[in-house]
C-alpha cells in the first residue's frame, strides 16, 4: 500500500497555494484521506469576488457533475436492495420505459452512458421532474444501446433518480442519499441542500476560454449549434448560466446529475468510505458486493459528447487505458492517480473527487473560480500528480 510521505503532502500544499498566485484561484479547498483518516485539509481564498468572506474547511460549493458519483452509488444500492443485477432490463422496475424500443435496455447501459438517451427530442424544462421523466419514457434512443458512448450530462441524474424512487419509495434520490449515506457518515454534502445550510455556500464564477485549453474539440462541439454535445448539455432545457447555480432554489432542488452542494471534506469522506470497502466505524454503509462494480470498466470509447477518450464503470469515471498496441500500456491520463482500480467523477469548472481502494486513499477538490473545458485542469491535476509522486 502506498502511503504519501510528508514531502508529498507538502508538495500538494505548495501547488495548492501557487494556484492562488499563478493559476487564478479565488477560493478552494482540498481534502485527502487514507484508511478513514483525513491526512490533509487545505482551505484558502474567498467565497466571493468582493473578498468579503474567507473560504474555510466548512465552506460549501456547488460541485456540478461530481454529484454523479454519489448518485450512481445510490442507484446501485437500490438495485442491490431489489436483488437486481446491472445487466437486468430497466423495465424490471420502470415498465413505462419500454416505449420506443427501449424494452431490452439494461441498467448497465445507463451507468455506462451507452444508452443513447443523452439528449431529448422534446424540449422540457429541467425543473419539471415529471415532464422530464415522461420525455425520457417517450424518447427513442439516439443509437442502438451499447454500440456507442455519449456522456449523459443532464439526463443521467433523472434516470438514476427515477430508478431509486421506484425501488425504494423515497421521495427523491437526494432524500435516499441523505438517509442511507449522508446522515450515517455525517457528510457535509447534499443532493438537495436544506435552507439552514444556504448561508455556507460560496458564489461560483465562470471560467474564461483560453486557446491554451487542451480540449479544443469539446469546446468547438459545445459551441456548434445542433451538435450532439450542445444538444446534450442543453437537454432538459434551463439552468444554462453559471449564475443559475448561485440561486438557493437550484441548490434545494437536488438535481442528481449536477445539483450536489458540499465541502471538499464532505466529498473526500464519501470516497474515503468507498476506498475502505464501503464501511465506516465498523458499520457497513455500502454493501460490499457493490464495490467491484465501481472499479470494473463497462465502456471506454472516444466519447461522442465529451470528444475525448472516456472510461466508465458503473456510473463513475475511470482513467482511460492506452489501446494502441504500438504504444506502452498504461493509463492515457492520471486524473484519479496511478491505480487502475481508482474511480471518481469530475465536475464542471475543475472540481474532482475520487477513491483509490488499492491504497485506501481518497481525494476531493472544490473551488469557485471555474475553468473552461470538460475535464479537470492544472489546478487539481498538479496536486494529484504530487500526491502520487513517490508511488513507484
Amino acid at each position: 500500500m502506498y502511503k504519501p510521505a510528508p514531502s508529498a503532502l507538502a508538495a500538494v500544499t505548495t501547488w495548492f497555494e501557487e494556484n492562488f498566485h499563478t493559476r487564478g484561484e479565488l477560493g478552494a479547498a482540498v481534502s485527502i484521506w487514507q484508511n478513514g483518516v483525513e491526512i490533509l485539509s487545505l482551505a484558502q481564498g474567498h467565497t466571493d469576488r468582493a473578498r468579503i468572506r474567507a473560504w474555510d474547511a466548512e465552506t460549501l460549493a456547488p460541485v456540478w457533475s461530481a454529484t454523479k458519483g454519489p448518485a450512481a452509488v445510490c442507484c446501485l444500492m437500490a438495485l442491490h436492495e431489489a436483488d437486481l443485477a446491472i445487466d437486468s432490463p430497466v423495465t424490471e422496475v420502470w415498465p413505462e420505459f419500454v416505449a420506443e424500443g427501449k424494452g431490452t435496455m439494461t441498467f448497465a447501459h445507463l451507468f455506462s452512458h451507452t444508452a443513447g438517451l443523452c439528449a431529448l427530442d422534446e424540449r422540457v424544462p429541467i425543473f419539471n421532474y415529471e415532464a422530464v421523466i415522461d420525455a425520457i419514457e417517450h424518447q427513442r434512443p439516439l443509437w442502438e444501446p451499447g454500440t456507442k458512448q455519449g456522456y449523459h450530462a443532464r439526463t443521467f441524474g433523472f434516470l438514476m433518480d427515477e430508478i431509486v424512487r421506484r425501488i425504494t419509495g423515497a421521495e427523491s434520490l437526494g432524500e435516499y442519499f441523505r438517509e442511507t449515506i449522508g446522515s450515517p457518515l455525517g457528510l457535509d454534502f447534499w443532493i438537495g441542500l436544506p435552507s439552514a445550510q444556504h448561508k455556507r455556500v460560496a458564489s461560483i464564477y465562470p471560467g474564461k476560454i483560453s486557446i491554451a485549453v487542451n480540449d479544443q474539440p469539446f469546446l468547438k462541439a459545445f459551441s456548434t449549434v445542433g451538435s450532439m454535445t450542445q444538444r446534450t448539455f442543453g437537454s432538459p432545457v434551463g439552468l444554462n448560466a453559471v449564475s443559475d447555480f448561485n440561486l438557493p432554489e437550484t441548490w434545494s432542488r437536488g438535481y442528481a446529475s449536477m445539483g450536489g452542494v458540499g465541502s471538499a471534506r464532505g466529498l473526500g469522506k464519501f470516497y474515503a468510505m468507498l476506498a475502505q470497502g464501503g464501511t465506516w466505524a465498523g458499520q457497513e454503509i455500502v454493501p460490499a458486493g457493490i464495490l467491484p462494480l465501481l472499479s470494473q470498466t463497462l465502456s471506454q470509447e472516444d466519447d461522442s459528447v465529451l470528444c475525448t477518450p472516456i472510461a466508465f464503470a458503473a456510473g463513475v469515471m475511470q482513467d482511460p487505458m492506452q489501446t494502441d498496441p504500438e504504444l506502452p500500456p498504461g493509463k492515457l491520463r492520471q486524473h484519479f492517480g496511478p491505480s487502475i482500480k481508482a474511480f471518481g467523477h469530475p465536475g464542471a469548472g475543475g472540481c474532482i473527487a475520487f477513491a483509490d481502494p488499492e491504497n485506501g486513499l481518497s481525494f476531493a477538490y472544490v473551488m469557485n473560480q471555474m475553468e473552461a473545458g470538460a475535464l479537470p485542469g492544472a489546478k487539481s491535476v498538479g496536486m494529484i500528480e504530487r500526491l502520487y509522486a513517490d508511488n513507484k
